[in-house]
């Protein structure tokens, strides 16, 4: 296993920071739906946070997603 990230390929370098970036919005997001849900069942005090953290979910993946897409894709 290398342990320089300078040796690797700057292809591999980018795919892994890819996958680093969508893994940690994807964790974001299923969080701020689990802290929706917790609220929603009464387990958390809820100050209109469900349809807030649901919105912050949903602009994560989305955004997530668009800036994770290959160089030149149309």
């Amino acid at each position: 296993m290398m342990r320089d990230w300078n040796l690797l390929s700057d292809e591999v370098q980018l795919a892994l920071s890819r996958e680093a970036l969508r893994r940690a919005a994807e964790t974001i997001a299923g969080q701020a739906e689990v802290l929706a849900a917790e609220m929603e069942i009464g387990g958390l005090l809820d100050r209109g946070g469900p349809d807030a953290l649901r919105l912050l979910a949903s602009v994560v993946r989305v955004t997530g997603c668009e800036a994770l897409m290959p160089v030149g894709h149309a």
